[in-house]
């Protein structure tokens, strides 16, 4: 609702010129603020079933026109490699060979509970199987680390999420024959989910195959509308949805109970290309707050964590050393900058 309309809409009415007189200007100020956010929707929206509301975190989020962004200082979020800013989107990689790029947001997210929610388009001008290598989405540890896992560093520490648009793995299945039957074949593009406490390499000759967590097929490239991707976390559940059919509706793509993230990490999002090539732009990343009753039951059993992990997958421990370095506290500067 606009200003002039929300100001219209309360000068006839009776209840607000009794309550006026009673007011002080500034708790008139108030409850106008209160009022406008209502009514642009800022404030609280119930989301799913049972008491859960999501509130927008601004300081975690990024839209149009992408102010400061890679040019000032005080910016929430830095461009890295070849990564750009254009009036529409940010670009992280364009359709050239060997290129590289990334967007991280400054602030370390201490939320307990979270849904991110990443608008973007992958396009170009290869063919079917001649494009790449597709995006990421991180919530991990470090930043700003460049790196051969969709431009990230590999042995990451936290989640990561990729849109992968080139089957690797295909392509040496048919130089050794097909070590897989066909009722096990991936379709590209395909979306999957990788936990790691620092531990695990990135397979990419298997497209990451072996340490992921789940993953569907998602047709995303050189489309003419809209493609979203959504990340829930709550109550160390994760699951991942799209919206990439035009239709405005959320489909599911994976879903982990006992997922453990630690707080205070940081979310960002990367892309590579290398031989083959796509534009890899990101259009929006909005963070929300979920806030979710827990029984005094699952207080105990959801506890802060140190470091990432699934439940009943072992992963590889790190030495004691490096264990140690890992999770240890963050710096609370709310700038998080390396």
């Amino acid at each position: 609702m606009a200003v002039g309309k929300m100001a219209v809409a309360l000068a006839p009415s009776g209840w607000w010129r009794r309550w006026r007189r009673r007011l002080s200007a500034r708790e008139v100020s108030r409850m106008l603020l209160l009022l406008l956010l209502l009514g642009s929707g800022q404030g609280p929206r119930q989301v799913g079933a049972g008491q859960t509301f999501e509130y927008l975190k601004r300081e975690h989020s990024l839209s149009k026109p992408y102010q400061g962004v890679g040019t000032s200082s005080s910016s929430l979020w830095n461009l890295m490699g070849n990564a750009m800013v254009m009036t529409q989107y940010i670009r992280l990689t364009p359709d050239m060979q060997s290129k590289q790029g990334a967007l991280w947001n400054r602030v370390p997210c201490f939320l307990r509970d979270w849904e991110l929610q990443v608008h973007f388009r992958i396009h170009g001008q290869g063919k079917k199987n001649l494009h790449g290598d597709g995006l990421a989405i991180w919530y991990t540890k470090d930043r700003m680390q460049p790196g051969p896992v969709f431009g990230n560093m590999d042995k990451f520490v936290g989640l990561g999420v990729f849109v992968d648009t080139y089957p690797n793995e295909e392509k040496q299945q048919e130089a050794q024959k097909r070590r897989y039957s066909p009722g096990v074949q991936r379709v590209f593009p395909y979306i999957s989910a990788m936990v790691n406490n620092g531990s695990l390499s990135y397979d990419h000759e298997r497209d990451g195959r072996p340490t992921e967590l789940g993953g569907c097929t998602a047709i995303v490239r050189n489309l003419h509308y809209d493609t979203f991707l959504v990340i829930r976390y709550v109550k160390r559940h994760l699951t991942i949805m799209m919206d990439i059919d035009g239709k405005h509706e959320w489909r599911d793509c994976i879903e982990v109970p006992g997922v453990r993230l630690p707080r205070g990490y940081y979310f960002g999002t990367s892309s590579i290309t290398g031989d083959l090539s796509d534009n890899h732009d990101v259009i929006s990343l909005k963070l929300f707050e979920l806030t979710v009753e827990r029984t005094p039951e699952e207080e105990k059993l959801h506890r802060d964590v140190f470091l990432p992990s699934v439940d009943n997958m072992k992963l590889p421990q790190r030495p004691e050393s490096e264990a140690f370095l890992l999770s240890a506290p963050h710096n609370l500067d709310l700038c998080g900058c390396p």
